[in-house]
């Protein structure tokens, strides 16, 4: 027989963060899992999402019960407390005394329990509070699992959400393209509920179909605030005047409806954009990418750069970049000669100054700088 403190962490399982979808999709596979070994015969599942002190009280209670009655059938009965929403720090319920209390023999009970096998127990929750001794005894006895999932602000948010979307699609029989992929993440963003409802609607989109094209995306996938962020910068790469200035007008009217918005950050992220595609076409000038390659292959071009030869500054670094978001900047690239690409800058700089130094009306010098950028070509758009 393995130790107690073995067999107790694979029978006591915390599954707890602030991704919702996520807790709920972990927990689902775990008890399943469980239930199958068990053969789920005399299985119970607690609701522990309630809304004042007595709820919370009667599943509690419930949670006792199932704990102290073994399994009539099977060699194994799981206990679940699904969704529970009491064990936080900021709220009502969590926080009424005889709340706490009730969690303290709930503590008493799994501490002296005999965890040798027949009775598992999983709980999942949202935000929990590390002081209690309801996470300490868990996280002594059992096992925790933490998701706090997909945040822009982690470096490899797109790779994880990839990864996720492209096991999703093949678990359905799907394929989907490397582009494709990369364009659902980044109409998405890092929300993993957004995500997985829009990889069941391209799999129904597509029916028999085993592939998922970049088209199927464009044309099913629906685009969060985050990236509808993007259309302004890429209409700008696209030389699109009048998708530009379009783009414009509703960013100008979110400013209005947005303090977080300003017109200041509108040229910010042009100036990013236009960055990027310098940052595109000189990679191609230093023979690290090639400007015909695939998505595929130019994120394979992308991890074999120099590391000694690229700026610490992230502003400077194609490497700070989505792969997907340099690509596509590569792509857009084409559409203006080098020097047009400088005087963008300049000219976005110049913008910058005029709307900070001056009381000029926003959207006249914003319309002005972008018109004067987009312009007419200078020369085919393949030149240099």
């Amino acid at each position: 027989m393995p130790p107690a403190s073995s067999q107790s962490a694979r029978s006591l399982v915390l599954v707890f963060g602030e991704d919702e979808f996520a807790v709920k999709q972990r927990a689902k596979e775990q008890f399943e899992q469980w239930s199958r070994e068990s053969g789920g015969l005399s299985d119970e599942v607690i609701d522990g999402s309630v809304t004042n002190a007595d709820q919370a009280l009667t599943a509690l209670r419930q949670l006792h019960e199932a704990l102290q009655t073994l399994p009539f059938f099977g060699p194994t009965k799981v206990v679940w407390l699904r969704d529970c929403n009491f064990l936080g720090v900021d709220d009502r319920v969590s926080t009424s005394q005889a709340v706490t209390e009730a969690l303290g023999q709930l503590v008493e009970t799994l501490k002296a329990f005999a965890w040798d096998g027949r009775v598992r127990l999983l709980v999942s929750a949202g935000k929990v509070d590390k002081r209690r001794s309801f996470y300490k005894t868990f996280d002594k006895l059992g096992t925790l699992e933490p998701l706090a999932g997909w945040s822009a602000s982690d470096r490899d948010w797109a790779q994880q959400a990839e990864l996720w979307a492209r096991r999703e699609f093949r678990a359905r029989g799907k394929e989907i393209e490397e582009s494709a992929l990369a364009a659902l993440v980044q109409a998405v963003g890092p929300q993993a509920r957004l995500m997985a409802n829009e990889v069941e609607k391209l799999c129904l989109y597509v029916g028999d179909r085993p592939h998922i094209t970049a088209a199927d995306v464009a044309t099913i996938c629906t685009r969060n605030k985050t990236a509808r962020a993007f259309a302004l910068g890429d209409a700008l790469g696209d030389r699109n005047l009048p998708e530009l200035l379009q783009r414009l007008d509703e960013e100008l009217w979110g400013v209005q409806l947005d303090r977080a918005k300003s017109e200041i950050g509108l040229v910010h992220g042009l100036i990013s954009k236009v960055r990027a595609m310098i940052l595109a076409r000189e990679m191609v000038r230093e023979g690290w990418v090639r400007a015909d390659a695939n998505y595929g292959r130019f994120k394979e071009q992308l991890e074999r750069l120099p590391a000694d030869q690229l700026p610490a500054d992230k502003r400077f670094n194609p490497q700070a970049l989505h792969p997907f978001v340099l690509h596509r900047a590569l792509q857009q690239s084409r559409n203006y000669t080098t020097a047009e690409l400088v005087r963008a800058m300049q000219t976005l700089l110049e913008c910058h100054r005029r709307l900070v130094s001056r009381n000029l009306e926003e959207s006249l010098v914003l319309q002005q700088a972008l018109t004067r950028i987009v312009g007419l070509p200078e020369r085919p758009a393949r030149a240099a």
